[in-house]
């Protein structure tokens, strides 16, 4: 007998999860915080690694609909520093094993690949409590409740449902992104479509740590940039990210004396800047069975941004569904299996995120990823 899934989440962790379970006769409900799939914007591109998300879009069985997503050429990689100069340039030839995509587009066809009815759109979770014997009650927003006998919190950083588990909560990592979009760059800012090239641009400043620049070219010409500083949240508070061109001029102030292709990045945006504080979990952050609920993704493991985040939570999304339907009358065994496993590889992957990294360090990072394939 099947036990019928609760997952909290429409993430790409929570709809691989929901795949899986689907493809082995498992009932699954996702409650979704979103009024619809098109709510609100879904960031921009995502590196698929061979050894995490494609896995899991393997066990999802949707690989040739991943393929007709992969957008040809966006793993080129560029560092360069403050004044523009080339570092490293690494063309994408082909032979690379982590394709770019589109989130939303990916996103959609984990939806597309789920029978009409199994995400619950506008229901935001408020609370969760737990009812004994491995049974819990989420209430939503509007007030309407559901009781489930397994319980997956795949909603994110600020998850409802970790408490239920763990008492850690994210903290402020001491930086944040701005995050601004160039449209049609290579005919309206031809310089700085130039400096990001093809894939991705790194710039950084090699006498300066903790301030550096990402940039990643996307369908139509789209430059998505990523400014990173490390100020305190309270510096953050002090500009008004309403008024969108004072708010990018103040941080392109930290940004004087940089070549003017790459502070375009942050002046020249077609959209208001947008702040993104920085949280994680602590490292290593795991908890004892609790029956009948688990968590995967962000709502396990967050931590800072180092390209593996989406590849991690599809992974657990597919580890676990894979355990469910290898184990369909003992959710406590198959829980158990999927949380040693993915304890060890959420630490893993949290650990090696490098705060400050030199020119060299993502020269050797760069190298070291393409001679082992990853």
């Amino acid at each position: 007998m099947h036990t019928p899934v609760t997952i909290i989440g429409a993430g790409l962790g929570g709809l691989v999860l929901a795949r899986v379970l689907h493809l082995h006769g498992i009932p699954v409900t996702v409650y979704e915080a979103d009024s619809s799939p098109t709510a609100r914007s879904q960031g921009g591109m995502l590196d698929i690694h061979h050894r995490n998300g494609q896995l899991a879009l393997q066990a999802a069985g949707l690989m040739d609909e991943f393929r007709a997503l992969v957008l040809e050429g966006r793993q080129a990689i560029r560092l360069l520093d403050r004044s523009g100069t080339v570092l490293f340039d690494q063309a994408d030839d082909g032979t690379g094993t982590s394709p770019e995509v589109q989130r939303g587009e990916l996103r959609q066809i984990l939806l597309d690949a789920l029978p009409d009815g199994t995400v619950r759109w506008g229901h935001r979770a408020t609370a969760v409590h737990a009812l004994g014997a491995g049974r819990h009650e989420v209430t939503f927003a509007d007030g309407a409740a559901v009781v489930t006998n397994l319980l997956v919190g795949a909603d994110g950083a600020w998850s409802r449902v970790r408490p239920l588990l763990s008492d850690a909560t994210p903290e402020y990592v001491g930086r944040s992104f701005v995050e601004t979009c160039l449209r049609d760059a290579g005919a309206r800012h031809p310089a700085t479509a130039k400096a990001v090239g093809g894939g991705t641009l790194v710039a950084l400043d090699p006498d300066e740590h903790g301030k550096w620049l990402v940039a990643h070219r996307e369908k139509g010409g789209t430059l998505h940039a990523y400014i990173t500083l490390t100020k305190p949240q309270d510096w953050f508070a002090t500009i008004d990210f309403t008024d969108a061109a004072a708010a990018a001029a103040r941080i392109a102030d930290e940004y004087d004396g940089w070549a003017p292709e790459l502070t375009a990045l942050i002046t020249a945006g077609d959209t208001a800047p947008v702040l993104r504080p920085l949280h994680a979990l602590p490292v290593g952050h795991r908890w004892d069975r609790v029956p009948g609920v688990t968590l995967l993704g962000d709502a396990a493991h967050l931590a800072t941004p180092n390209g593996e985040g989406a590849g991690l939570a599809m992974q657990d999304g597919a580890e676990l569904g894979k355990a469910l339907a290898a184990h369909p009358d003992d959710v406590e065994t198959a829980l158990t299996a999927y949380e040693q496993a993915m304890f060890p590889r959420g630490a893993a992957a949290a650990a090696a995120v490098a705060h400050d990294p030199t020119p060299q360090q993502m020269i050797n990072f760069f190298t070291d990823r393409d001679q082992a394939g990853i």
